[in-house]
């Protein structure tokens, strides 16, 4: 159960300063000093709420050294008030509030704050469905192609997925679809296109997210293969300026073009990395666009968790 206020003890004050005027990682370690808990001992009870988070990782947060943005730690900062007794959403208000300063090496695009409100949005839909985080499945190669209309929205995409199973039963995979600012989830359409079918589907409006499951018809074992293909129709949003692709996990082969209108091309394209939506994009590199077949493309051999995406520029 959850308190209002957090409890009467010598840290209560430091601990209530910091709740009102944050940083984050300060009223984190005033919460954590203020509980009494060694690091060891908070990680225990994030594992009894089902969060995996590490002691390295809670240690850097707390210091200020990185910022917890990934959809499982931020599950992890919600757990972490009710673990410590604090106010809902008051560690998630300083995490959005920080992003609110700005940050000069951070790109514009999606605010802290909207990315952190669909990280809730997501755990909530992904939990209607029961999917866990990983849905038994690890992908092998995931080759997608992304449409750019002559109104520089983003049209559609397609994504061909091989994956293994790594345990017995699993018979579905769960994808999301995050339109860009202004899209309308109510007029997204869902394609099953290869072996495999549409089954639940889930929309938030006010995040532009979509949440399809796509059944196998078959029960995997673990350690077989599948291959499916599947699509989302979109053109509901504005100008697109950049495809992005989130990976919790390490994988296999990523591969990713975007193909461009005649009537819209961009005057320069580039990929990018991140370690993660607070962090600064690296790894940027020019892109050439061909004039016939109006693509770029980039390949990740093996994919490490993070972001990795392209961007293009219009005139």
């Amino acid at each position: 159960m959850r308190h209002g206020t957090p409890s009467a003890d010598p840290g209560t004050a430091e601990l209530e300063t910091a709740l009102r005027g944050g940083p984050f990682h300060v009223a984190l370690r005033a919460a954590i000093a203020a509980r009494g808990l060694p690091l060891q001992r908070v990680q225990h009870h994030l594992s009894r709420h089902g969060v995996k988070v590490g002691v390295t990782s809670l240690s850097y947060w707390q210091q200020g050294a990185r910022r917890p943005q990934r959809p499982e730690s931020l599950r992890a900062v919600r757990a972490l008030e009710e673990i410590l007794h604090l106010p809902d959403e008051s560690l998630i208000r300083l995490l959005a509030r920080a992003e609110e300063r700005g940050d000069p090496e951070r790109p514009t695009g999606r605010s802290y704050r909207s990315l952190v409100e669909a990280s809730g949005v997501l755990e909530r839909l992904l939990g209607e469905l029961e999917s866990p985080l990983d849905g038994g499945l690890h992908t092998i190669g995931h080759h997608e192609r992304v449409r750019i209309g002559a109104r520089r929205e983003l049209l559609g995409r397609e994504s061909q997925h091989i994956v293994r199973a790594h345990r017995d039963g699993v018979d579905r995979y769960v994808a999301v679809h995050h339109g860009d600012p202004g899209c309308a989830p109510d007029g997204v359409s869902v394609l099953a296109l290869e072996n495999c079918r549409t089954g639940r589907v889930r929309r938030h409006q006010g995040t532009g997210i979509l949440v399809a499951e796509f059944l196998f018809d078959t029960r995997l074992r673990s350690g077989d293969t599948f291959l499916f293909r599947y699509g989302f129709e979109d053109g509901t949003a504005g100008a697109s300026r950049e495809y992005v692709r989130g990976f919790g996990f390490a994988g296999g082969q990523y591969a990713l073009q975007v193909r461009f209108d005649q009537e819209a091309l961009p005057v320069r394209c580039h990929r990018f990395t991140q370690h993660s939506t607070a962090a600064p994009r690296s790894g940027r590199q020019e892109l050439p666009l061909s004039g016939r077949h109006r693509s770029v493309h980039l390949v990740e051999p093996r994919v490490r968790a993070g972001i990795v995406g392209i961007g293009w520029d219009w005139e």
